[in-house]
């Protein structure tokens, strides 16, 4: 058995970004930069007003209370040509341009209007409640970097540096494909000695949570020809995943039927639980990821391996899930050669520390609680036994 770090660094390793294409603006939210973003226009493009008010000399306000002459009136969207002279003021509103002239906004809460006469009550210091131009970022610099999985707040800052279109990586194309004779999809009659499958569907959320495209391919079962004719559907796909059929029984032909028709094995078995029967490799001209058949071990290593299999096709850091430290509530024993993660409740203490409870139950097939559990509790290889109160790490499982 290999470790974890090390069957992450061989899984990634032959992984390279997918090549790029051009979406509308409308439609990259989600989607990964594959080159840097830098604005076609200066924001604001002139001096505007942060305000409503009238725009002002600040040196005809130094002492107060001043009248000034109200010359023009300037919304947003429209300007004044003119100059602001001594004694002269411009109503103006928020995002309107600050005429020439003027050099700072008077807020209309310290002013009385009367005809064409305003009466400035406070004074205003030179730039006050003025917008420079270029505050915000100025044409050509670089707002958003390639690599970048792009939020709402990115697909805000490209409208306003003018760029309707986006050059990013493509959506990776992941085949699914369960095996077995034991498991039927939800909804489908169920034999006397059938299960329902809850492992397509959810390694399909999870792919198309992290922006890839989940290809549902048959349940394959038990029979070598059947399952070498069912995973000819993953031809074309960037990854495959399969679900069952890698552990040492008579009936797991995962690797033997697809050995035979173009699966080179990496490696097979990780000192992991659970997901111990872990096969990576490439069929054919696809990267290859061969997942246990529990349902949680399936989760488990799709939060481990998949994700940033995923992550590095979108042209990502793919980095080791990020953990966090967490105070046990109760004890646990010392761990073997395997490294465990243990489905647990996450809770707050009443001083803010975050506190981590393992359920009793911790077999690999009850999904009740792995869709319960809120992180996994981290126990690495050999670990020594922990008392309630230790400090252990978490893996959040927030998202998938």
């Amino acid at each position: 058995m290999i470790s974890v770090e090390e069957a992450r660094a061989r899984l990634l390793a032959p992984l390279t970004p997918l090549g790029a294409e051009t979406v509308a603006l409308s439609a990259a939210f989600g989607r990964v930069l594959a080159e840097d973003v830098a604005s076609r226009r200066t924001q604001p493009p002139f001096a505007v007003s942060a305000m409503d008010g009238y725009a002002v000399r600040a040196a005809d306000v130094t002492r107060v209370p001043a009248t000034l002459k109200v010359i023009a009136a300037v919304p947003a969207g429209q300007s004044y040509d003119g100059t602001v002279g001594p004694g002269e003021a411009v109503r103006i509103f928020t995002g309107a341009p600050v005429p020439a002239g003027a050099d700072s906004i008077v807020i209309q809460e310290d002013t009385e209007r009367d005809g064409d006469r305003v009466t400035v009550k406070e004074g205003v210091a030179a730039g006050r409640y003025v917008r420079k131009a270029g505050l915000d970022f100025s044409e050509g610099v670089t707002g958003l970097t390639a690599g970048r999985r792009l939020t709402a707040r990115d697909i805000g800052l490209a409208a306003a540096m003018n760029r309707p279109w986006l050059l990013v990586h493509r959506r990776p194309r992941v085949a699914v494909l369960p095996t077995g004779d034991e498991v039927v999809m939800p909804g489908d009659p169920v034999g006397r000695n059938q299960i329902v499958s809850s492992n397509a569907l959810a390694l399909g959320a999870l792919i198309e949570s992290l922006g890839g495209v989940a290809i549902q391919l048959p349940i394959a079962p038990d029979d070598s020809g059947a399952l070498q004719r069912i995973a000819a559907g993953a031809r074309g796909a960037d990854l495959l995943v399969t679900t069952g059929g890698v552990s040492v029984g008579e009936h797991d032909l995962v690797r033997e039927a697809l050995g035979r028709a173009g699966l080179e094995i990496d490696f097979w078995s990780v000192a992991m639980r659970p997901g111990k029967p872990l096969m990576v490799g490439r069929f054919h001209d696809t990267p290859m990821i061969g997942l246990p058949g529990n349902p949680v071990s399936t989760l488990v290593c799709g939060l481990l391996f998949v994700k940033p299999a995923i992550e590095r096709l979108q042209g990502l850091a793919a980095d080791a899930a990020p953990t966090q430290r967490a105070r046990l509530r109760v004890p646990l024993a010392a761990n073997d050669r395997r490294q465990d993660y243990l489905r647990a409740r996450l809770a707050r203490a009443a001083d803010g520390t975050l506190e981590a409870e393992p359920f009793p139950v911790q077999d690999s097939s009850v999904i009740s609680l792995m869709a319960a559990a809120d992180g996994l509790v981290v126990r690495p290889p050999h670990a020594p036994a922990a008392a309630a109160g230790d400090w252990v790490e978490i893996l959040s499982l927030d998202g998938i």
